[in-house]
């Protein structure tokens, strides 16, 4: 893992990245700044304040750092679709994959639930795979990619696609689970177990709520005088990971901008940036003209994404291949982007978390917009103990009430609020699925362009819809993490005068 010392060192000490947001040992202090109570001492109320060390997060992934940017299609609108109409937004810091999931990264997925499900539950294992038949098409020959492409050795490094948006999310959660129990087992409160079985296997949140044991290692002590002498970890420890997610829609288009490329002078030891950006691409790199590498070195000329340029083109002529690619290509070829990320435009496109609609929502909130919110909380028991798990070993949990939110004087009144400001409930006519359109609240976005598609939707702003349980030869995806405390990794949030002559009274 990789961890950051105070604020500048780094050192690789395993797989799991852990980064420090603060270089101070603030959060250890031993006495309460408001009661004056000690923490950490049983005597006083056990009340436990670990030192946080940084967050922890997923291999693979990079930092993305937030800001301001326009969202949306600020190039010409060929398809006519005014769907993605531009408005500023920011988006906050967060982590993405440096590259889409591979293969080989989903094959692991799939061997860990034949491995754990198969004997009792084969649906399980079943449902995850890749569709490989989605490679068919009339009038083309593609029966190798529909046998070898997923399974193949040669196809490893290459993107994994036949995956629906529903299954995208399954293993975004399974791979939370996986890290966790890898943190826990390098920390020593959990030891290997590779017999998991069924509904006996690591989940993040059964862990917690002690309905997981597995094989134990050596538990925190518990400094509750009333309590046990040990107990789990918990997320108070800030050890546990952020959850692995897709990104959203205003994320992934961000991201794929890389605009922090494109400040003149970014913030440093010695100054604060400037609070601005000099360009805005059309694709991920810098040159809105062009296609192809312009600097003068030994990559002058080629292709910087995979993509179709022209009708029966999908990679030039022998002796002078264009993109090298007549179908997908490897998830770490091209050119990355000003924030380290390969192929957001071209090779395949990406699932992101939002549901679609054919207004974006350019009258909706200034920071972090995403439709397709949910919300539904634990189911607990009459004296407030969690349920228990089901036959997967997933806590289980149900949607919140209106009568809950009414209580809590929420700004909303119904836990779906897929359709929020969509324009339905103004018109009173809602999305006739089937009939008048192929928009329902099972239709997601997807982003980026693929070996398939022209340059024009290699574009960031550009935005197409499947339906969540469909997949598609030429979609793909990357996950992505909350950054946790500071948007920045070089210190705390805020900014601070605390070498300033003036003092405050």
């Amino acid at each position: 893992m990789k961890r950051i010392f105070g604020i500048h060192g780094l050192i690789l000490l395993s797989a799991v990245v852990l980064i420090s947001s603060c270089g101070t040992k603030k959060s250890s202090n031993l006495v309460s700044s408001k009661t004056g109570w000690a923490f950490n001492d049983r005597r006083m109320g056990g009340f436990d304040v670990p030192l946080y060390e940084g967050q922890y997060l997923a291999p693979g992934m990079v930092f993305v750092e937030g800001g301001r940017f326009t969202m949306g299609q600020t190039d010409e609108d060929l398809m006519y679709d005014n769907n993605n109409v531009p408005h500023a937004v920011t988006v906050s810091s967060f982590f993405m994959d440096e590259t889409e999931v591979a293969n080989v990264n989903y094959r692991e997925y799939t061997y860990w639930l034949g491995r754990t499900y198969f004997n009792d539950y084969p649906e399980i294992y079943q449902n995850a795979l890749p569709d490989t038949q989605c490679w068919r098409k009339a009038l083309q020959y593609n029966e190798t990619m529909v046998e070898r492409y997923f399974r193949d050795a040669a196809y490893n490094n290459y993107p994994v696609v036949g995956v629906s948006w529903e299954q995208a999310n399954a293993y975004c959660k399974w791979r939370t689970d996986r890290i966790n129990e890898l943190i826990l087992i390098k920390r020593g409160y959990l030891k290997k177990n590779a017999y998991q079985i069924s509904e006996e296997n690591f989940n993040t949140k059964s862990y917690i709520a002690g309905q997981y044991e597995g094989s134990a290692g050596v538990k925190k002590r518990d400094l509750n005088p009333t309590g046990s002498k040990n107990r789990n970890v918990n997320y108070e420890d800030g050890i546990l990971i952020a959850p692995v997610r897709l990104p959203t829609e205003a994320e992934w288009e961000y991201a794929a901008l890389g605009m922090i490329a494109y400040n003149p002078e970014k913030d440093n030891k010695r100054r604060i940036g400037e609070e601005v950006n000099v360009n805005r691409p059309i694709y991920p790199w810098a040159d809105n003209l062009t296609t192809r590498e312009t600097e003068r070195n030994a990559f002058q000329g080629r292709e910087l994404a995979n993509f179709m340029r022209g009708a029966g083109d999908a990679m030039g002529v022998a002796g002078g291949l264009n993109d090298n690619s007549s179908r997908t290509a490897p998830v770490n070829s091209y050119k990355p982007n000003g924030f380290g990320l390969y192929n957001m435009a071209g090779n395949v496109s990406e699932w992101v978390l939002d549901v679609y609609r054919p207004n974006t929502i350019s009258d909706g909130p200034d920071a972090d917009p995403f439709r397709g919110n949910i919300y539904d909380t634990y189911i607990t028991l009459e004296d407030y103990s969690l349920e228990e798990k089901d036959s997967a070993g997933a806590m289980q949990k149900r949607l919140v009430t209106p009568e809950e939110l009414a209580r809590k004087h929420q700004l909303y009144r119904e836990p779906n609020v897929v359709n929020y400001i969509d324009g339905d409930s103004v018109s009173g006519v809602f999305y006739d699925y089937g009939n008048t359109t192929l928009i329902n609240d099972s239709a997601h976005v997807y982003k980026g362009g693929s070996y398939t598609d022209r340059a024009y939707w290699l574009a960031p702003g550009t935005r197409r819809f499947l339906q969540a349980r469909h997949c598609s030869p030429t979609i793909g995806f990357r996950c992505a993490q909350d950054r946790l405390g500071s948007p920045s990794l070089k210190g705390e949030g805020g900014h601070y005068f605390r070498g300033s002559k003036k003092k405050s009274r």
